[in-house]
């Protein structure tokens, strides 16, 4: 059995862990898999066909604790614990919920002081004694009317007939009636508090990436960025601070660290198995691979021609559940603007304006915007040759120097740019702003 400790408005954890409020879904993950054997039996619950209007849920049933994200932020925004009997709660160190000690109203408000009336729900008779930041739930018997003691929130019971919290609830500020619903789709309006300086981990994340273009072609990215403040520990506290680089096509991996700092992981090509087939291949050496540097923060990864160093090709990932690389990247938050070709039908010319593609656009209004006719790639991801990829397939679909690809249920998985073979430049463009 878990033995947590309660910080209202903030967390849930104990001296090794905590689930804080703000903080990215993937961090949780992280949390969860490195106490394996502790925290058994995780569920991950999400809408397939419309992913950005249902929250997204981490249910531990085997421990009685759901965590629920914002669909869009995939950050937590409330920490629901629906089954009291299968963890330990304190709170300020003081023990007011185990198998020895019942959580009863009384129990609640000498743990945690003295709180305004509480609210009672007539209908799904179910009372609430709600704090700034947490609120606990109590079913109640129809026959008990509401009534309250020296101002405090409590009903009257008779001798013994005290009921015992149900449900607790963590959350961001005092809007405890957004946070009232015992289904994960009713806390829909609670609000998202900034991702904690505790969960920066000395990395930098992303607010916005402008894509920058020409006419047809991509040049590079704009990232707009912030990471922890200089000079100042977070256990001083230390703030936040933004940063904007540019990245552009042809820059130099040295030049790509310098503005970015080193990535989370260097990714090399894998090499053509059919390379020890053909009859020079004992002659010749490997040639050397084509690499990527990976930064999940950012949503992004950079690939590097293995013979001059230079960018050559930017993948934005937009991690929505249900895709084989969910929860390896945070989401891109690009804004990508291109003008569509010129349509010659019959002599006559068409011309049609910008169309704006961000990391929530459907493909089918995308598509139909810049007449993508030409039929997609299937693509098909799988572990190892034994194992299928239990998400299915996506598809690409190239235009200009973009190729998308495309979940079934329409919405962009990633965007790749590259540089057309013919418009590589011979040496670096090591312009970073």
């Amino acid at each position: 059995m878990l033995d947590l400790e309660i910080v209202p408005e903030r967390s849930l954890g104990c001296d090794a862990w905590e689930f804080v409020l703000g903080m990215h879904f993937s961090q949780s993950v992280a949390i969860i898999q490195s106490q394996v054997g502790t925290i058994r039996g995780v569920q991950v619950l999400y809408s397939d066909q419309n992913p950005l209007s249902v929250d997204l849920v981490i249910n531990m049933p085997q421990d009685g604790i759901r965590l629920i994200f914002d669909p869009v932020a995939q950050r937590l925004k409330v920490i629901e614990i629906y089954n009291m009997k299968l963890v330990k709660l304190r709170y300020s160190g003081m023990c007011f919920n185990s198998p020895e000690i019942s959580p009863s109203i009384e129990q609640v408000e000498h743990c945690f002081g003295a709180t305004h009336p509480g609210l009672y729900d007539s209908q799904r008779h179910l009372f609430a004694l709600n704090f700034r930041g947490l609120s606990f739930y109590f079913p109640v018997d129809s026959k008990f009317e509401p009534g309250y003691a020296h101002g405090l929130g409590s009903l009257q019971f008779p001798n013994g007939g005290s009921p015992v919290v149900s449900r607790t609830t963590i959350y961001y500020g005092s809007q405890h009636q957004q946070a009232s619903s015992s289904s994960p789709g009713g806390v829909c309006g609670a609000p998202l508090p900034e991702l904690p300086l505790s969960c920066y981990r000395h990395q930098l994340h992303l607010r916005r990436c402008d894509v920058l273009r020409s006419a047809t072609a991509t040049q590079g990215l704009r990232l707009h960025m912030f990471t922890e403040g200089p000079g100042r520990s977070l256990s001083e506290g230390g703030a936040g601070r933004s940063v904007c680089r540019v990245v552009r096509f042809g820059s130099s991996a040295q030049r790509v660290c310098a503005a970015l700092g080193a990535p989370a992981r260097t990714y090399y090509k894998a090499d053509d198995k059919m390379r020890i087939h053909r009859p020079t291949a004992r002659r010749r050496p490997p040639p050397a691979s084509d690499y990527f540097f990976n930064y999940f923060t950012l949503g992004l990864d950079i690939l590097f021609d293995a013979r001059t160093h230079q960018v050559k090709k930017f993948v934005l990932h937009t991690n929505y559940p249900g895709h084989y690389n969910f929860n390896m990247y945070h989401r891109c938050e690009f804004e990508l603007t291109v003008q569509p070709d010129k349509c010659d039908s019959n002599s006559l010319v068409e011309s049609r304006g910008a169309v704006c593609i961000t990391a929530y656009s459907k493909w089918e209004v995308v598509s139909r915007a810049l007449r993508v006719a030409e039929r997609p790639v299937v693509l098909n991801r799988a572990s190892s040759t034994n194992t299928t990829n239990p998400f299915g397939s996506t598809f690409c679909y190239g235009y200009q120097d973009i190729i998308f690809e495309v979940m079934s249920n329409n919405y962009i998985a990633s965007i790749t740019l590259y540089q057309p073979e013919g418009t590589r430049p011979r040496y670096a463009v090591n312009s970073i702003a």
